[in-house]
């Protein structure tokens, strides 16, 4: 039975950059990061949500085809691969200081029927939704 989702891809033209990225432009921390061959496994995740890892996926890795890597590297390039939602208390604070450390945001802080959410880009062109839930909505309720 799945208990939950512990592991998640971001696919990244460079891993250190990207590592950069998460932990010096939005406080993550490193998870993991091993030498495994000709490739190195990179995690990072929210210091307060230590059961979910963002796995830094280099896009000139193994275990894609090459016809496949160059289709995925235009896809990232072009800003479409959308990466998930983060979770948080203060989404027009977060805006405030992640834009201020260099985050491109592509999106302000806005009013939802959610709540507030916001959408910026990584330093590869992911983009993530930054959003703080309504404390009145019941997703389970309103959306079940």
């Amino acid at each position: 039975m799945i208990k939950g989702l512990g592991i998640t891809t971001v696919w990244t033209f460079d891993q250190q950059r990207t590592k950069a990225f998460f932990t010096e432009k939005l406080d993550f921390e490193v998870r993991t990061e091993l030498a495994l061959g000709d490739m190195t496994w990179i995690t990072v995740g929210a210091k307060d949500q230590p059961d979910v890892e963002l796995a830094l996926m280099s896009l000139d890795g193994p275990g894609l085809d090459p016809e496949s890597a160059e289709a995925l590297k235009k896809l990232v390039g072009k800003g479409v691969i959308g990466g998930g939602a983060f979770h948080s208390d203060d989404c027009r604070g977060d805006y405030e200081t992640f834009k201020a450390r260099g985050v491109e945001f592509i999106q302000e802080p806005a009013e939802r029927p959610y709540g507030v959410e916001a959408i910026f880009r990584d330093d590869n062109g992911n983009w993530f939704s930054l959003t703080e839930r309504s404390e009145e909505l019941d997703f389970s309720k309103d959306f079940g």
